[in-house]
Order: structure tokens, then sequence, then C-alpha cells
């Protein structure tokens, strides 16, 4: 299992960049609110996407699109996986939960 450390490191990378995409959407169509280990998204609607961390098993679960996903990360390529293996990509992932809810782009995916 990735030590503590590390973990920290990966979250901050990927909350960071999560936030500065919310950022560059007008705050009218998409909030953010980061409060520790939990960011929320919110749309005009007032429909959500909850980004949160799993520290104890290591992991990011996002919930949206009627449904809650867990991202592993994997090193070999870099980026956080889905656990069950359907082949998504949590920045990705989150992207589309946001165009769904707000009709925004979230930025850049890579």
């Amino acid at each position: 299992m990735m030590d503590e450390g590390r973990y920290n490191q990966l979250v901050a990378s990927i909350f960071k960049r999560m936030l500065a995409a919310a950022d560059a959407i007008d705050p009218d169509i998409l909030e953010a609110e980061s409060t520790g280990d939990m960011l929320t998204l919110t749309a005009r609607s007032r429909e959500k996407c909850i980004v949160n961390t799993q520290r104890a098993v290591r992991q990011i679960w996002v919930a949206g699109k009627s449904q809650g996903i867990h991202f592993s990360y994997d090193e070999a390529s870099g980026t956080w996986r889905d656990d069950k293996g359907k082949g998504l990509e949590l920045f990705a992932f989150v992207a589309d939960v946001v165009r769904d809810i707000s009709g925004a782009d979230f930025g850049a995916q890579a």
C-alpha cells in the first residue's frame, strides 16, 4: 500500500487541479468548495459532484451520475483509475459529471 505522505501529495495535486478547473468556470454556473478531505462541485441546478478522500485504503471516491466510484492511483500510468476495471480515469470522470450537471467544460483532462 502507498505510504501516507505520497498519498497526501497525490491528493493535494489532484484537488488543486480540480479547483483550478472549477475556478475557470463562472461561479454562477459551478461553485467549488474544498473542506480538507472533500471537494464539492455544485451546479446552478444545485446538483453536486462530491470528491472525497478514502485515506484508510488510499483511494479517492467520487459521487456523481447517481453512482459512487472509487479510484486508486496507478503508478504505471501516473493516473487515478477506477477500482472496478471499467477504464475510468478520475479527472475525466469528474469532468463528465460537471458537464452533465452544469453544461460547463471542466478544463483539460491531461
